[in-house]
């Protein structure tokens, strides 16, 4: 299996419609955000060109996060490509909760050989960010494809999860776990912990938004108390400024017991991963957060293939050339509004 990591979205974006125009049997794409812009336009003509040349094309999207859809879509459909939506807004009891059950997986198949996993959606809006997606040329696209026709064919009835979807899927070394709205099962956020609480030198976490629950900061503290070295990597300002002003509460108390926060100083750091003992990894969708591990359907592959490894240490010692310490100084010495802003959020955090 041959592997190429892509962190510069534009790169990972060219990469993609260059598999995309080679394509010969069929393209499958799931994504929470598929923008209707610039980006949105240009991949949606290279699948409509697909599609008419005779390759399946089949778009699995998240009814919030894409927005514009029967005509922004019109010119693929037409050409024969079919475009299905996550669950649509609905207005009942547990409005705030079941909406919050989005499907934020990011993944594309292509022939039966090409996949594609990560943090990356398709827009303008993250075309300068830093992002971590990988690319993997080998039959894994076949475990891929069954994925993404599992949650293809529950397209408009996801209330209703299959028990085969809460199963992890392995290939040749490689675990790939899938997420499920839920406030118990929550199999990517255990899988974290478990993770977390073998590792015995580093760990490294990198997420654009940071709201541990309760298990997840424990396990972080524990696993200094052990000697092991704790690296959150998160943006000094994510494009959601409401997560970072209740997330700074949690980096103080956290910075107090050992764990090491530093900040991404370029455009906005929206990585998704988590590296234990620098053999071990978790990446995909999953953000570091409430959001994603109660509401969302998630995707997180995990494994120690030493390739790929390499590609991630790579990846992660480029990021941190670009990061500045946590100023654990100025946070303590933070004003009373700040500190009201935060303490009113916190009823809040479940939901962000």
């Amino acid at each position: 299996m041959k592997v190429a990591l892509f962190d510069d979205t534009l790169k990972y974006y060219n990469a993609l419609l260059n598999d995309i125009e080679k394509a010969h049997q069929f393209i499958f794409m799931e994504f929470y955000r598929f923008g209707n812009d610039a980006i949105g336009c240009r991949f949606r003509d290279a699948l409509a060109r697909k599609a008419r040349e005779g390759v399946s094309v089949k778009l699995l999207l998240d009814s919030w996060g894409t927005k514009g859809r029967d005509a922004f879509f019109a010119p693929l459909t037409e050409a024969g490509g079919e475009v299905r939506f996550h669950e649509k807004l609905r207005f009942s009891p547990d409005f705030f909760t079941r909406n919050h059950r989005r499907n934020h997986r990011k993944i594309t198949i292509i022939d039966d050989k090409i996949s594609y996993i990560g943090s990356s959606n398709l827009t303008d809006y993250n075309i300068v960010w830093r992002e971590l997606i990988l690319r993997l040329n080998g039959p894994i696209a076949l475990t891929f494809k069954k994925i993404f026709f599992q949650m293809y064919d529950l397209a408009g009835g996801y209330l209703k999860v299959p028990s085969e979807m809460k199963i992890p899927l392995t290939f040749h070394g490689l675990e790939i776990i899938r997420d499920i709205p839920s406030i118990t099962f929550q199999p990517v956020k255990k899988k974290m912990i478990k993770l977390i609480r073998n590792a015995r030198r580093n760990i490294v976490v990198e997420t654009p938004y940071f709201l541990p629950s309760f298990l997840v900061r424990k396990a972080l503290i524990n696993a200094v108390r052990r000697g092991v070295d704790v690296n959150i990597i998160i943006p000094r300002n994510s494009d959601v400024g409401i997560v970072d002003i209740l997330r700074n509460r949690y980096l103080g108390p956290l910075h107090e017991k050992g764990i090491r926060f530093t900040l991404y100083t370029g455009q906005n750091l929206h990585a998704k991963l988590l590296m234990t003992d620098n053999n071990t990894f978790a990446m995909g969708s999953p953000n570091f957060d409430y959001r994603s591990f109660r509401f969302q359907h998630e995707i997180l592959m995990v494994g120690y293939e030493n390739d790929i490894t390499h590609l991630l240490i790579n990846h992660v010692s480029n990021t941190i050339a670009d990061t500045i310490p946590f100023d654990y100084e100025g946070w303590k010495n933070r004003n009373w509004f700040i500190r009201l802003r935060e303490w009113i959020l916190i009823p809040l955090r479940h939901l962000l």
